[in-house]
């Protein structure tokens, strides 16, 4: 084991794409997933400033806001944003396949944010990058290296497909059970009590013991006002959250960029509410950089209203799988621990 710097075993790319670039793929750092060393999305022939070139099997990282710790391998050649650093290993000091470990790595980004400047936006170079230091074994075991953790991170893959089929299986039932003409559409504002959250209090009115805050980003913490003591859903209804739902007991309180709201008919069950409404495309958005959702626009979704005995049948159903979600998230996150002890 030999202690390297990245500037010996890797260089940056710093190519323009030179052809015609019709139906070339385009990458910018919305595409880049954090955490995640794969590539899922892309643009093509969409009107862009990019010009900078990648080639496939070279580490695309987003050197701004480093933070955010976006780092992926590039499944084929393409174009991407000038605030995408284009790395790619140098022949036989590294094995390519390595790479984006030693890349997408928590120590790495630890290093990478020291070297960050600017205050909105900060970024980091590569002059920074190139003297970050790690551990690495010779060409051999790198090669038996790679490929244990490549076997992992395809098995955390795995698990994470059957976390969306299984949402996926989820929805289905709910459109088999409800949609269409069986039962009639009520406006959430007819059923639920559906109001913004409380613009008097701040996600920093923290106290050692308290109750469950929300704000436009999910629990906040605890604090020493709450409103409400009964369940409810909790709405975010701006920024990158836009459309996600929390679905809470208790004491609790609601701050601003939120809108709360919970059953107000025997008829409809507050969890099958939570359930009918989790799904984040279910709310109309508008807005385009900054989504929010007006409340009027929230009063007025529907819901289908099937008896209370269907209601809670669906209820078994959804909670079964959510039951076997967590159980494929423990999974994952036994898998993260394996990959970072290999990484040591």
């Amino acid at each position: 084991m030999a202690v390297v710097k990245l500037g010996s075993v890797a260089k940056e790319c710093r190519q323009n794409w030179t052809g015609p670039m019709e139906g070339v793929p385009i990458v910018g750092l919305e595409h880049l997933t954090p955490e995640e060393i794969t590539l899922s999305s892309w643009d093509h022939d969409i009107e862009n400033t990019f010009s900078k070139k990648f080639e496939k099997g070279q580490v695309l990282l987003g050197r701004r806001r480093v933070y955010l710790k976006k780092a992926v391998i590039a499944p084929f050649d393409g174009i991407c944003s000038g605030d995408i650093t284009v790395i790619e290993a140098i022949p036989g000091k590294i094995v390519p396949e390595l790479l984006p470990f030693i890349i997408q790595n928590d120590k790495f980004f630890d290093y990478a944010m020291q070297g960050s400047a600017g205050s909105l936006s900060p970024r980091v170079k590569w002059e920074h990058l190139k003297d970050y230091e790690f551990d690495i074994p010779d060409i051999s075991a790198q090669h038996t290296l790679a490929d244990k953790l490549w076997a992992a991170y395809h098995l955390k893959q795995s698990y994470q497909s059957l976390i969306d089929a299984t949402g996926e299986m989820v929805k289905s039932r709910f459109i088999e059970m409800f949609e269409g003409d069986k039962f009639k559409k009520v406006r959430l504002g007819d059923y639920t009590d559906l109001t913004w959250g409380d613009t008097n209090t701040t996600k920093n009115s923290y106290v050692p013991e308290g109750y469950l805050a929300f704000s436009a980003g999910g629990p906040d913490g605890k604090l020493d006002h709450y409103d409400y003591d009964q369940e409810g859903i909790v709405l975010s209804a701006i920024g990158a959250d836009c459309g996600k739902t929390w679905f809470t007991t208790g004491k609790w309180s609601c701050i601003k960029n939120t809108i709360r709201f919970w059953s107000t008919s025997e008829e409809l069950d507050n969890y099958f509410l939570f359930l009918a409404t989790r799904d984040k495309e279910y709310w109309p958005r508008r807005g385009g950089a900054q989504p929010f959702i007006p409340q009027t626009d929230a009063r007025n979704c529907v819901i289908p209203l099937p008896s209370l005995a269907l209601q809670r049948q669906f209820i078994s159903f959804a909670n079964q799988a959510d039951k076997s979600k967590f159980e494929l998230k423990q999974a994952i996150e036994k898998i993260d621990k394996v990959i970072q002890a290999l990484m040591q």
